[in-house]
């Protein structure tokens, strides 16, 4: 027999775990888990160390009441805490259903067939939005990037517009931004190949060009979008101009726009980032042409390349098509030093000739001091041959060609005669057409009055352009066409200078505007400043260089400096009105480019019937966007068309 308090203690300790116990089956049936429940129910009783079978036996001490109450709040603690030897049991991740919820199998059958339903239509509606979210985009990519959609020129030029008052602003902007979608294969380019049938195609220097469209020098000045450039449909391009060392231009504003009549007067005055930084650009992009083309990336790649090993030309990397870098003397290079004035335009081609497919030698800008006096017949004989031997010695197998370009200013007999003559005596093989103007022609349409912004902005120093050119660009490509085709004449020597004629009204310094544009604004007020015309038939202005003692140009052209001097007494070859071509003509056939108001494949077509092989275009792209070649190569066809 037990005693009465063996008794009680052991009635105590079940009491006690049997609350314990219920305790964990109340956690057990939380966690609705079988597993866990026989797992945490041994843990438990374990780590309790009390089985149930060892509390129903007598108690044999008197003094283990004693030790039962020590233990019982250390068996609490060790049942709150975890041992970290002890791995922990995880949850089983069945999802549990209670004997008593069971549904029917007809429900559960109608709850999965309705999940399935909505599975379904949610998939379906996902392929939908998906589908026309890809179709939205890639059509979206396809309308972007073609030239031909007229996103571009009615809203991007307009756009920029608004956003850059400044012009020189947007168009570095605008530059940026064909550069970072290039980089991204988002660039606009001409889709389809409208080309492939051939009917726009035309020999120059060698080559067949796919189109003759090309653009101006000004777009691309350091040669950063000349890929781009090129994939936006032109069949030759124009870099520059770039000079010798580099050179910040005049001071800004300098490009100022006329919306009413598409047109732009600009003054940049070479800015420029040297030689040797274009060169490094081009050479850069040469040798990215040779990587992609399984050649290599160094020099002997690069060999392969500029030596004609991957059957394209070596500038533009592109069949069918050119690239031409025009290149120009500095700033403060002196007109009256030949010697300095030739190594400014030989150090360009030592450095720019070999990425080249066409040199060009520019010698009309009217924003840079003294340089259309270059234009004279032997200061321009002298610097085209040393052009032309600085280019033989270009490290490359085939030699780029080369052009003057020249002023619709000099427009005389005389001088385009002894343009012509230059370009037969030093070798070169063409002449481009046509630069800015320091004229202002009248408004378009005929009796236009300009806003007084605009009429205000006429005065400004610098050079012209627009598609008020268009007619003086066919005139002088019809008469250099004619003779260039003569061949070289047999010119007499210069008359003497005769007293120098005050320069036209305008500004102190710089290239003045022409007079006629001020009479257009305010003739009461100038009368006496107008040119003279009571000797219409006076003869035109003979060319003869400046004194020594001319004092240094300023930083724009003044005229009194740098126009050519005038003679009241023609000359005997103006007077002839067949001089007798050389006995000999030498060489192929001259090349012309005409670059001057041209804006549409109407007059594309009648510069290039009038003797051009290219048409080049600038202003038209600043006014039309990036679709403007791609345009007026169609509108060229349907030309084409009307005639048959």
């Amino acid at each position: 027999m037990s005693c009465w308090w063996q008794k009680s203690v052991a009635g105590d300790v079940w009491q006690w775990a049997d609350n314990n116990y219920k305790r964990t089956e109340k956690y057990i049936e939380t966690v609705k888990s079988e597993r866990f429940e026989s797992t945490y129910k041994a843990w438990h009783l374990q780590h309790l160390g009390i089985q149930r079978n060892a509390i129903a036996t007598p108690l044999a001490s008197q003094g283990l009441r004693k030790t039962l109450v020590a233990m019982n709040p250390a068996a609490c603690l060790r049942a709150l805490r975890v041992r970290p030897e002890i791995r922990r049991v995880r949850p089983s991740q069945r999802p549990f259903t209670h004997p008593t919820c069971t549904r029917p199998a007809s429900t559960a059958s109608a709850t999965e067939t309705a999940t399935n339903a909505r599975s379904a239509g949610t998939r379906t509606k996902n392929l939908v939005y998906g589908s026309a979210l890809t179709l939205a985009l890639s059509f979206g990519y396809l309308y972007i990037t073609d030239t031909r959609a007229s996103f571009h020129e009615w809203l991007v030029v307009p756009v920029l517009r608004q956003a850059y008052p400044d012009g020189e602003e947007a168009h570095r902007v605008g530059t940026r931004l064909l550069k970072a979608l290039y980089s991204f294969g988002l660039h606009p380019r001409e889709r389809g190949d409208p080309d492939a049938a051939g009917d726009l195609e035309v020999e120059v220097f060698g080559h067949t060009l796919r189109n003759p469209i090309g653009t101006s020098a000004g777009l691309d000045k350091g040669a950063e979008i000349s890929t781009p450039m090129l994939e936006i449909g032109a069949g030759l391009i124009e870099v520059g101009a770039v000079t010798t060392v580099p050179q910040e231009g005049n001071p800004k504003p300098r490009v100022f726009r006329l919306p009413s009549q598409n047109a732009l007067i600009n003054r940049y005055g070479f800015n420029s980032e040297g030689a040797e930084m274009v060169a490094m650009r081009l050479r850069q992009r040469l040798r990215q042409f040779a990587y992609h083309a399984g050649l290599g990336i160094d020099e002997d790649a690069e060999r392969i390349v500029l030596d004609g090993g991957a059957g394209v030309p070596p500038g533009s990397l592109m069949p069918g098509r050119l690239m031409a870098v025009q290149i120009a003397k500095n700033k403060n290079t002196s007109e009256h030093d030949m010697e300095a004035v030739k190594r400014d335009y030989t150090r360009c081609v030592h450095h720019l000739g070999r990425y080249a497919d066409v040199v060009v030698v520019n010698v009309s800008s009217p924003n840079t001091p003294g340089l259309r006096t270059l234009q004279n017949v032997e200061p321009l004989t002298q610097l085209l041959a040393s052009v032309v031997e600085a280019v033989q010695k270009v490290d490359r197998k085939t030699k780029p060609a080369i052009m003057v370009k020249v002023s619709p200013d000099e427009d005389s007999e005389e001088q385009v005669l002894g343009i012509c003559e230059a370009v037969w005596e030093s070798g070169v093989d063409g002449v481009i057409v046509g630069n800015t103007t320091k004229k202002r022609p009248d408004p378009i349409p005929k009796g236009y009055q300009l806003p007084s912004t605009e009429a205000s902005l006429l005065l400004e120093q610098g050079g012209y352009s627009g598609p008020q050119m268009f007619e003086q660009t066919l005139r002088l490509v019809k008469r250099y066409r004619q003779t260039l085709d003569n061949g070289p004449k047999r010119l007499p020597p210069p008359p003497p200078p005769s007293k120098k004629e005050p320069p036209v009204a305008g500004h102190a310094i710089g290239d003045e505007p022409d007079a006629s544009i001020l009479d257009k604004i305010s003739p009461s007020k100038i009368p006496s400043e107008a040119p003279s015309s009571e000797n219409p038939t006076a003869p035109k202005a003979s060319a003869s260089l400046p004194s020594e003692s001319t004092p240094p140009p300023t930083n724009v052209d003044d005229l009194a400096e740098a126009a050519p001097t005038l003679s009241s007494k023609p000359p005997a070859y103006a007077m002839d009105p067949t001089p007798a071509p050389a006995p000999a003509t030498a060489g192929a056939r001259k090349v012309i480019f005409a670059s001057g108001g041209i804006t549409n494949g109407r007059q594309a077509r009648e510069v290039l019937d009038a003797g051009a092989s290219v048409a080049q275009v600038y202003t038209a792209i600043i006014y039309g966007g990036v679709g403007t070649i791609s345009r007026i190569k169609e509108e060229m066809r349907e030309e084409a068309k009307k005639k048959r």
